[in-house]
């Protein structure tokens, strides 16, 4: 994928499917009991790493200069 293209795509990510992950995150432990806070804060923390993984290779390097840009 080229960089305009990650560059799109890591924009498109974060204005639409970040707040479209915090509903879906938010509904999902809404859904389930009330956790200990012990238990609470390990989840709301995995559930906020969780949705870089599968997006990490689109970010990698957009906030550097385009590396096929000329001089």
């Amino acid at each position: 994928m080229g960089y305009k293209a990650r560059k799109r795509w890591a924009l498109f990510i974060l204005l639409v499917g970040m707040p479209a992950y915090v509903v879906l995150a938010v509904t999902l432990m809404g859904h389930i009991q009330r956790l200990p806070l012990w238990a609470e804060v390990p989840a709301y923390l995995v559930l906020g790493f969780a949705w870089i993984i599968p997006f990490k290779r689109v970010f990698l390097g957009v906030g550097q200069a385009d590396p096929d840009q000329k001089d």
